[in-house]
């Protein structure tokens, strides 16, 4: 109901109630207040998730560009976000309190889409401030960081080692998962806001970075993790593969040469990834994964789907050794459980079980369980702590004018992480090339979000959660289409009314009626849409109970 709307108790026209100043009863006062949702306080991109899917509610190409120019703010990618990010956002909704959380990476992957269909272009780049900035490496980090300078008005200069830029999201997720259009389409997008790319230049020495130093006010480094772990023991057979250069390999069109039964060891997304292509290349797939079943660090989502197309999982399991005597070599392996002490340090000790042998045959070995960064070269330039460069808990590196963010500085190694660690890199350099607008943007934690005790349930109704179409698994078998099939407009819109606006006040004015002793008024500025009159409040908190929403907390007073 619209403040417009909003029936106006009798009693409150006769002004009586003003004679007994009840505000003398108070011990607490209500306040008005924005408070973080817990969801946008989980983004790993800062993304104001209330703020963008209320403009959704609008209905109107218009409202949708509003959303979506919100969203790029922090993201720049929201076509390829909605596509693969592990959404923490949902895990955190307070919707939960009710029934499922609200589809947000669904709504940001409806938005990414349109953008793209309807050629929607970024905001041009921020008046120049006279100052150039080397971003080494082109990958999510890397993009994100040098379209947030540009944003500051920065001259940007990416150097990529390969032939061209995108770094994981080009050549490391399958076409299935996002599609290479997509891609292309939003690198593109972010590239003609005037940044200049060089490729085939790997700034992989002391010198070389020394060189970058001399001639630009910063440099950014976002190398990734290229160098993947193995497993020694296995051998130097040429049938045992590396995942990421087989994922590389296929979205290049150079697929190898397989047999028809392959065995992926991993149980991470990347894992995933290689048993999900193998099984649209025909093949047999065995994944053979550490972690137990509900313990995999792959997404649920991606688990079910891998199991749905056919792959063999056989987790909480390892290989002990491989017999490469034989056409078709042989893995024994062994069940094993966990050491949760050296879980809980971060380690992985598994324990073998005793009777638990088995074996399995395969003329192909996939190896996927993680990488590092490659720092050989540049370790005697720069600090290196724990196989990444070190940070001072934030993106400078222990260099003057030396940033670092993405996988090479952190083990939180998400697409999602890479581009919020690009955007603080981005705001770090600006701060210290002396940007006179840059300010610290607050660190909120889930202590200060709205909680679900905080929400009053009884103004939402209950509405299922609209869940994205997938592609049929025979289809998706036979070939690599796009196994997430995009909200119709109506889905978005029925999912984004689901979006409670946590801490986000919607003028609803329930506190404007509740209250009763006509304490609450229309505030006559838009930006503070309530007062209280401290006079007559007598701090009920009936107030706050009505919200709907966790916006009005109740500050206790001293008399």
């Amino acid at each position: 109901m619209s403040a417009q709307e909003t029936p106006v108790p009798t009693i409150w026209t006769t002004g009586w109630t003003t004679v007994f100043d009840t505000g003398t009863w108070r011990s607490q006062l209500p306040v008005h207040t924005w408070r973080p949702a817990p969801c946008f306080v989980s983004c790993p991109l800062g993304n104001e998730i209330p703020l963008w899917i209320r403009s959704i509610t609008g209905g109107s190409e218009e409202d949708y560009k509003a959303a979506w120019e919100k969203v790029v703010e922090n993201d720049p990618f929201p076509a390829v976000i909605g596509r693969v990010c592990h959404h923490p956002c949902e895990t955190e909704c307070n919707r939960q309190a009710l029934e499922q959380s609200v589809a947000i990476n669904s709504l940001e992957q409806y938005l990414g889409d349109l953008a793209l269909e309807k050629g929607w272009t970024l905001p041009p780049a921020g008046a120049a401030q006279g100052k150039k900035v080397a971003v080494v490496g082109g990958g999510p980090a890397g993009l994100s960081c040098a379209y947030q300078l540009r944003r500051f008005g920065y001259d940007v200069t990416i150097y990529e080692a390969r032939d061209a830029v995108g770094g994981l999201l080009k050549f490391g997720i399958p076409e299935y998962r996002l599609p290479q259009a997509v891609t292309d389409a939003e690198v593109k997008r972010v590239l003609d806001m005037g940044i200049e790319v060089k490729t085939g230049e790997a700034i992989d020495t002391g010198e070389k970075l020394e060189a970058l130093r001399s001639s630009y006010d910063a440099v950014f480094l976002a190398v990734g993790a290229q160098k993947a772990k193995r497993l020694p023991y296995l051998g130097d057979d040429a049938r045992i593969l590396i995942g990421l250069d087989f994922l590389e390999a296929v979205r290049r069109g150079q697929t190898p040469t397989l047999g028809d039964k392959v065995a992926v060891i991993g149980g991470g997304s990347a894992a995933m990834d290689v048993a999900r292509t193998l099984r649209r290349l025909g093949k047999a797939v065995q994944l053979i994964a550490l972690e137990g079943r509900n313990e995999l660090p792959a997404q649920e989502e991606e688990v079910v789907e891998a199991l749905e197309e056919g792959v063999s999982l056989f987790d909480g399991a390892m290989v002990a050794s491989l017999d490469t005597s034989k056409p078709l070599m042989e893995l024994s392996c062994k069940k094993v459980v966990l050491d949760k002490e050296a879980l809980a340090k971060g380690e992985i000790k598994p324990i073998p079980l005793e009777g638990s042998d088995f074996k399995l045959e395969a003329h192909q070995v996939i190896v996927t369980i993680g990488q590092d960064p490659a720092l050989d070269g540049l370790e005697k330039a720069v600090a290196v702590e724990s196989g990444m460069i070190k940070t001072n808990g934030g993106p400078a590196a222990s260099l003057p004018g030396v940033f670092a963010g993405g996988d090479v500085a952190t083990m939180d190694r998400y697409v999602s992480r890479a581009i919020g660690q690009g955007k603080e890199a981005a705001r770090a350099i600006a701060a210290y090339l002396g940007h006179p607008e840059i300010a610290p943007l607050p660190a909120y934690t889930l202590d200060d979000a709205v909680a679900r005790n905080e929400i009053n349930p009884f103004y939402f109704p209950i509405a299922p959660r609209e869940e994205r179409e997938h592609t049929a698994v025979a289809e998706r078998l036979g070939s690599f289409a796009d196994v997430k099939i995009g909200y119709r407009e109506g889905q978005a819109l029925a999912e984004a009314d689901r979006c409670m606006s946590c801490g986000t006040c919607v003028e609803c004015d329930n506190c404007y009626v509740f209250c009763p002793d006509m304490a609450v008024k229309k505030a006559p500025e838009k930006e503070e849409y309530y007062a209280v009159l401290e006079q007559y409040c007598k701090g009920c908190g009936l107030c706050a109970a009505e919200c709907p929403r966790g916006c009005i907390i109740m500050k206790q007073e001293s008399k």
